[in-house]
């Protein structure tokens, strides 16, 4: 597989004549040319010069065009060009593109695929590997139901993963969760069967350059009917299973982070319910004491996920972080203004910091668009009764949810909702059908930058 921005570049690939003429004869008109002889493929895809964004996610693309003819003709594909960047972009795409969640499926789906290579040797594809494995293990989480994925399963699968590449994982009970009061957590808790877990997991190897952690934050509802306020079962409800894309997210970024042997001292917190309206079930009109000792009113118990984050955020002030973010399937408001296409971002960090996680987000085409964080939308999360109320007015719900979760903290801040991107219910691309991984390619981005 060769790929080329030129006919110059064509020529320089020292093919068989006749292969050679016919990728030039072609070259105009089509963007994906191969031969099949005797079941030995020549193939060539034309690529953009790499310029910017787009142009990088345009190799990722034409890596799933690939992908989609050839997963059932062949085995190993080796991949040159004369940017290294290109094949690795492909690389991505291809290895995104192949992922599939067939676990619960009588067959498996019929593809040869194993790997690609190249000859390259300014390419990394160890690395491209090993964020490809980090968004597909993600995904993985995202696309588990719940009768197999409780908060409790989710805590195991992921203390085991991360004990692979030698993060230090602790896993909060409900006891302990109970000993420590964190209210919002316990509450979303109440109305289900399943106990609620806590993850502590760190990344902290000898050469960390920061003298402060950064903590990561992962919203972990493993599955949300809405509580008492229960969702329609018609189009919502059924793909609920994806609340946890968050904690999915974070997880993979510090599994991934780890891996790649990042010198930087991560700390990645997810606290890990699901919410159902049994017997015990939390109710609007409850008036909630969370860790910090603020007090909430309950408006609405679809409202759950900032819940167990403002546990989270507040828990995370004993680590005196240089930097929290922060990742949630929080809101139908984002997911209402920006679709698909991209996160919202905000937060209070300084510019530079929110700039740099736009251009990571750029590059890896795994999207941000900044929205304002004035005071102002905080007026709207203030009860009559209480410290805080759950829920804002109907407009920028996004943000005010956001300004709701920003009380928590004392450090530095990022917040995105990632209700759009996480998950698809028909296949997009190579980011799939289910379970999309997003803010996993991302944050690995931000952090290898950072350091």
């Amino acid at each position: 597989m060769y790929l080329v921005e030129t006919k110059a570049q064509i020529k320089r690939l020292k093919l068989e004549k006749s292969i050679e003429n016919y990728f030039l004869s072609q070259f105009e008109n089509q963007d994906f040319i191969y031969t099949n002889n005797a079941g030995l493929i020549t193939a060539c895809v034309k690529v953009n010069k790499l310029s910017n964004g787009r142009s990088r996610e345009k190799t990722r693309t034409q890596a799933f065009k690939v992908y989609e003819v050839f997963k059932g003709l062949i085995k190993d594909l080796q991949i040159e060009a004369e940017d290294a960047e290109h094949i690795e972009l492909f690389a991505e795409g291809l290895g995104l593109s192949a992922y599939s969640f067939h676990k619960y499926l009588a067959k498996s789906p019929d593809t040869k695929w194993k790997k690609a290579s190249t000859s390259n040797k300014k390419a990394n594809l160890k690395e491209v590997n090993t964020i490809v494995e980090a968004t597909n293990w993600a995904r993985d989480l995202v696309n588990e139901p719940v009768s197999y994925l409780t908060a409790e399963q989710l805590a195991k699968d992921v203390k085991a993963k991360c004990s692979e590449v030698g993060i230090k994982t602790e896993i909060l009970k409900k006891a302990k969760i109970e000993s420590l009061k964190m209210g919002g957590l316990l509450a979303v808790n109440k109305g289900s069967i399943d106990p609620p877990t806590f993850s502590i997991l760190e990344w902290k190897p000898a050469n960390a350059v920061n003298k402060k952690p950064i903590v990561l934050v992962g919203k972990g509802i493993v599955y949300d009917t809405g509580g008492l306020s229960l969702k329609p079962t018609a189009g919502s409800m059924d793909i609920m299973k994806c609340d946890m894309g968050g904690a999915a997210a974070m997880a993979g970024t510090i599994y991934g982070a780890a891996k790649l042997k990042l010198p930087l001292h991560i700390i990645t917190l997810l606290p890990s319910t699901d919410n159902r309206p049994g017997g015990k079930a939390y109710a609007p009109g409850d008036v909630i004491t969370m860790f910090d000792k603020t007090t909430v009113e309950i408006l609405n118990t679809d409202a759950e996920g900032r819940m167990v984050l403002a546990d989270a955020l507040a828990y995370a002030n004993k680590y005196k972080p240089e930097l929290v973010i922060d990742a949630a399937t929080l809101t139908g408001a984002a997911m209402r203004a920006v679709g698909k296409y991209a996160s919202v971002m905000m937060g209070n960090a300084n510019q530079k910091e929110m700039d740099e996680m736009t251009d990571a987000s750029d590059y890896t085409f795994d999207r941000v668009i900044q929205f304002p964080f004035w005071e102002e939308y905080l007026e709207e999360m203030k009860s009559p009764i209480a410290d805080l109320k759950n829920l804002g007015g109907a407009e920028a719900g996004m943000i005010t949810a956001g300004k709701f979760l920003e009380h928590f903290t004392k450090y530095p801040y990022i917040h995105l909702d990632i209700a759009g991107p996480a998950y698809h219910r028909s296949r997009d691309n190579y980011r799939g059908q289910g379970g999309s991984g997003a803010g996993v390619r991302l944050l690995i981005e931000f952090l290898k930058r950072r350091v």
